[in-house]
């Protein structure tokens, strides 16, 4: 086909039936014997859509007017929802995304790892709307319109969303969103602010402001003023990620914090270091896997991935020795920071990129009877392979992608001998089809 006449099919409305849902939350037609994958589209519904790209083995398309609805799609809480990247499920009823991602997940383990729980285990669940306490928001001066758009990034990925507030994100921040439009356009550094980091503890809130040259005294005070008034810590980036310093408040600690009161820890981090997103489910997840990790006190723990110590912490508390190994430096040594913290002298933290081979170090020798694996996207592949090495008897697998999560299991099941005894979704991201996702698997 001619690049001509596929752009002209493109802009022709084409009608269709959903069949089905994807992973990612799109909905799934076969016209012409080829797959395509239509955005705004749910099962069973009778839509009209256009074409946006075409692929050798699929095409894709976005709903353009629902002709016949599902009865799960409902009205989207945000008005900028159409356009915002930040949410793509917002328009299927809650229950309904929930029950889309455990799908998901169990289809995703029968698929790639060949692997069916024995037991599935109820979601966790949380708030839908205010739940969002990490993000990175784009800045950009719009000429042609003389103004200044603060946002996630639109669905197509090209542009900022024009947007005044944000339903997800928490409301000390996503309500807010107008006032730091107004106080940043304010500044006569208005056209080098790229970006706008956010970060929300139990108890404040920090801005990370990206600026592209050097601020005037003018534009500090005036941002310095502007976090006072809205009871903000903030940051400035000139750079790298090397060079952010807190300006306001002055002379105090660059630390937010968060409490597990089921635990009585509290963790400390800084607000450009790796923290879950949802403080309500994060709760709710550790419960969970301290709980199907069925701790002893004469237990030693093996925390796989442990960032600043969110499992290795409360761990710490119900077994004799609890080792967490992490790839960054600056987490250990957080990690470090929080056992310290916390009174803890039972938990350790060494540095060791887990997608290289195991060092010859005495951590790495040891054996122990639970292990935690939080890894990335990526998954821990590398790290499975040298499971047995540790003879665990249990081991809880935390996921935040399903297709790797069903690879390892894979690896866990058919070449380890592990059980795959339990699974479950976590709805860490209300509104979008990120599916985060707990397993436990037993030593048979």
């Amino acid at each position: 086909m001619s690049k001509r006449s596929r752009k002209s099919r493109s802009l022709e409305p084409v009608e269709t039936t959903i069949e089905s849902l994807s992973h990612d939350g799109r909905g799934i037609a076969h016209i012409n014997g080829k797959i395509t994958f239509i955005d705004g589209a749910l099962p069973n519904e009778k839509i009209i859509f256009q074409y946006t790209n075409h692929h050798g083995q699929f095409d894709e398309g976005k709903t353009t007017e629902v002709l016949q609805a599902a009865k799960e799609r409902i009205t989207p809480a945000c008005p900028y929802y159409s356009i915002c990247g930040g949410c793509n499920l917002q328009h299927l009823d809650h229950n309904a995304q929930i029950i889309h991602k455990q799908e998901v997940l169990l289809k995703q383990l029968e698929h790639f790892g060949n692997v069916t729980p024995q037991e599935i285990l109820p979601p966790l669940t949380g708030p839908i709307w205010g739940y969002r306490k990490k993000a990175r928001l784009s800045i950009r001066f719009v000429i042609k319109k003389d103004q200044l758009l603060v946002g996630f990034r639109e669905k197509n990925g090209r542009f900022i969303t024009d947007m005044d507030c944000c339903e997800i994100l928490e409301p000390s921040i996503g309500k807010k969103i107008e006032a730091i439009k107004t106080c940043l356009r304010s500044l006569e550094a208005y056209m080098d602010i790229p970006q706008l980091e956010v970060a929300i503890g139990d108890e404040r809130a920090a801005l990370i402001v990206r600026h592209l040259k050097e601020l005037s005294k003018n534009d500090h005070d005036k941002l310095c003023l502007f976090a006072e008034q809205n009871q903000f810590d903030l940051y400035l980036q000139p750079k790298g990620l090397e060079t952010v310093h807190k300006i306001w408040p002055e002379n105090t600690e660059d630390r937010l914090r968060y409490r597990l009161d089921k635990y009585q820890v509290e963790l400390l981090f800084h607000p450009c270091d790796f923290t879950q997103v949802n403080s309500t489910i994060n709760e709710q997840m550790v419960e969970r896997a301290l709980t199907l990790l069925d701790l002893k006190l004469t237990d030693h723990v093996l925390d796989l991935f442990c960032g600043l110590g969110n499992f290795t912490i409360p761990i710490a508390k119900f077994c004799k020795q609890v080792v967490g190994i992490e790839g960054n430096q600056q987490m250990v040594d957080r990690g470090k920071e929080n056992a310290r913290h916390n009174q803890l002298n039972n938990a350790f933290f060494y540095k060791h990129d887990l997608s290289a081979p195991l060092p010859h170090t005495d951590w790495a020798k040891e054996k122990y009877q639970k292990i935690l694996l939080d890894p990335p996207r990526t998954g821990a592949s590398e790290i499975i392979a040298h499971i047995p090495t540790f003879q665990p008897e249990r081991i809880v697998y935390v996921s935040c992608n399903p297709a790797t999560l069903a690879r390892d299991a894979k690896t866990l099941v058919h070449e380890h001998g592990y059980r795959l005894e339990k699974a479950g979704i976590m709805d860490m991201f209300p509104h979008t089809a990120h599916v985060e996702s707990i397993a436990l698997f037993v030593a048979q």
